[in-house]
């Protein structure tokens, strides 16, 4: 996975994790604005994933596969289900649901970064 590609989904995943937070604060139910960020946001990690699982295919990197796989799935199923609870729960813990998932793929994104590079496997 290569660096530059982290530190954007690091960079929207902050966005994310900010304006929940911002709505949390304020006691505000998930908005329609922070839906559609999040839903770009997942767009690009199944991307991600996807190119993932190519380069894990054709590379001859001394990688991990299965922890590499499992981080690709983990990150691609964790704004979908933090976005649907905080979407089911109309209170500021709904928001606060996707403020730590936005977190949490903050830290997969990074250890995919170091799991490639071959960093503490």
């Amino acid at each position: 996975m290569s660096e530059s590609v982290a530190y954007v989904l690091i960079a929207l995943s902050i966005v994310v994790m900010a304006w929940a937070g911002w709505l949390a604060v304020r006691n505000r139910p998930l908005d329609n604005a922070l839906f559609y960020v999040a839903a770009a946001l997942e767009i690009m990690l199944l991307a991600v994933a996807m190119g993932g699982f190519v380069a894990l295919a054709v590379t001859d990197r001394p990688v991990d596969g299965v922890t590499f796989g499992g981080y690709l799935l983990t990150i691609v199923v964790i704004m979908p289900i933090g976005i649907a609870w905080g979407a089911s729960d109309k209170s500021r813990w709904g928001t606060g649901v996707i403020v730590i998932a936005a977190f949490i793929v903050i830290v997969l994104t990074w250890r995919l970064v170091q799991i490639w590079q071959g960093i503490g496997v």
